[in-house]
C-alpha cells in the first residue's frame, strides 16, 4: 500500500513512463503516414474528430466502471483484514478471560495457565502469518503469470515496491516461532493450512472443556470467534481465487487500444488546419490523451488483485505485525518484534 501523498518521479516512471515510448513511436509514424498521403494529395485517412471523441468517451465510461470494480475488491479486501485485526484482539483478551481454573477442581497453577494462554494465542498467530502466505500465492490471471515481459515487469516491481519473492521464507520463520516442532511439521503437511491451524483450536478448546478449564458458555463464545475467522479467511480467498470477470477486465483494454489507434488519425486532422506545420504538433497531445487512457486502465488493472504482492496491495505484512504485537503484549511480553517499517514509500 503506498502511503505517501503523491507518487514519486521514480514510482510514476516505474509504473507508466516506458508506455510514453510506444505512444511517442505510434504518434509519429501515424503522423508521418498521414502527412505522406496528403503530400500525394490523397486523403482517404482524414478522419473526423467527432466519430473518435465518441470513442473516446464511452471507453472513458467503460475504464470508470472497471476502475470503480477494481476499487470495491480492493476495499472489500481492506474491511475484511480490518476485521482481522479485530477478531484477532477479541480473540487475545477472550482467552485470558475465559481460560481459567474458576470452574475445575484440578490443580492448575499460574504457569500451566501461562502456557495454555500461549499456546492459543501463538497458534492465532500462526494463522494470521499463513493466511497471508497463501493469500499471496500467484493465480493463473495475476501479472506474474502473465507473458514474458510482464512477468519481468511484475518482478521488478515486486523487488521495488512489493513483498519480492521471497514470502516462504520470512513466514516459516514466524511458524517456527509460534508453533512447537510437532505440531508445525504436522500442520506443513496439509494442502490449506490456515485451515487447519484453526481447527486446532477448536480441538484444543474442546479438551480445555473436558478438563472444565472452560465452561459450556465460554466455550460457545470462543468457538464463536473461531467461525468469525474461518469467515474472514473465506472472503479472502473468494477474492484471491475468483478474478474480476475477464469480459470487463479484457475487453477495457481492447477498447482502450481501438481509441489509441484511432486517437491520431483524428487529432492530425484537426490540428492541420492550424497550418503547414500544425499537424505535427498532434503528436505530444496524441501522446498525452493516450497516456491518460493508458494509465486509467493500468490504475484498474492493477488494483483488482489485492493479494498480488505489489505496491497497491493491502498492508498485510503490516496487519500481521500489528497483530503479533497486540496479542504478545497481552501476554505480558516485552520483547517484540517492531512495527512493519516503510519502504519506497509503501507499506506491505
Amino acid at each position: 500500500m503506498y502511503v505517501q501523498k503523491n507518487f514519486g518521479l521514480r514510482a510514476l516512471v516505474n509504473f507508466a513512463g516506458w508506455h510514453i515510448v510506444w505512444l511517442t513511436l505510434w504518434a509519429t509514424m501515424a503522423t508521418v503516414f498521414i502527412e505522406y498521403l496528403h503530400s500525394l494529395d490523397i486523403y482517404a485517412l482524414k478522419v473526423p474528430w467527432l466519430p473518435v471523441s465518441l470513442i473516446g468517451t464511452a471507453v472513458a465510461f467503460y475504464v470508470g466502471f472497471k476502475n470503480n470494480s477494481a476499487y470495491d475488491r480492493l476495499w472489500e479486501a481492506r474491511k475484511i483484514w480490518g476485521a482481522i485485526v479485530n477478531s484477532s484482539r477479541m480473540w487475545g483478551s477472550n482467552v485470558r478471560a475465559y481460560v481459567s481454573t474458576q470452574f475445575t477442581s484440578e490443580d492448575v497453577n499460574e504457569k500451566e495457565l501461562h502456557l495454555i494462554h500461549k499456546r492459543l494465542i501463538y497458534r492465532h498467530i500462526a494463522w494470521v502469518y499463513t493466511l497471508r502466505r497463501q493469500l499471496l500465492i500467484p493465480t493463473p490471471w495475476e501479472h506474474i503469470n502473465q507473458n514474458k515481459f510482464m512477468e519481468k515487469h511484475a518482478k521488478m516491481m515486486m523487488n521495488l515496491y512489493g513483498v519480492g519473492l521471497d514470502i516462504d521464507q520470512e513466514t516459516a520463520e514466524e511458524l517456527n516461532l509460534c508453533l512447537m516442532k510437532e505440531e508445525l511439521a504436522k500442520m506443513l503437511k496439509y494442502q490449506n493450512t490456515a485451515t487447519q491451524l484453526i481447527d486446532s483450536q477448536s480441538q484444543d478448546l474442546k479438551e480445555l472443556r473436558k478438563l472444565n478449564l472452560i465452561d459450556d458458555f465460554r466455550h460457545m463464545e470462543l468457538q464463536k470467534i473461531m467461525n468469525e475467522f474461518y469467515t474472514h479467511q473465506g472472503m479472502c480467498e473468494r477474492i484471491k481465487k475468483f478474478p474480476l470477470p475477464r469480459q470487463y477486465g479484457s475487453m477495457s483494454l481492447i477498447f482502450v487500444s481501438i481509441f489509441i489507434f484511432l486517437l491520431p488519425f483524428g487529432l492530425v486532422t484537426e490540428f492541420h488546419e492550424l497550418g503547414e506545420w500544425g499537424a505535427w504538433l498532434s503528436i505530444p497531445f496524441t501522446v498525452v490523451v493516450g497516456w491518460v487512457f493508458v494509465v486509467m486502465e493500468l490504475i484498474g488493472d492493477y488494483s483488482e488483485n489485492p493479494f498480488e504482492g505489489l505496491g497497491n496491495d493491502i498492508p498485510m505484512r503490516s496487519i500481521c505485525r500489528t497483530i503479533e504485537i497486540d496479542l504478545r503484549e497481552m501476554l505480558g511480553e516485552t520483547d517484540l518484534p517492531k512495527p512493519a517499517e516503510v519502504k519506497n514509500g509503501v507499506l506491505m
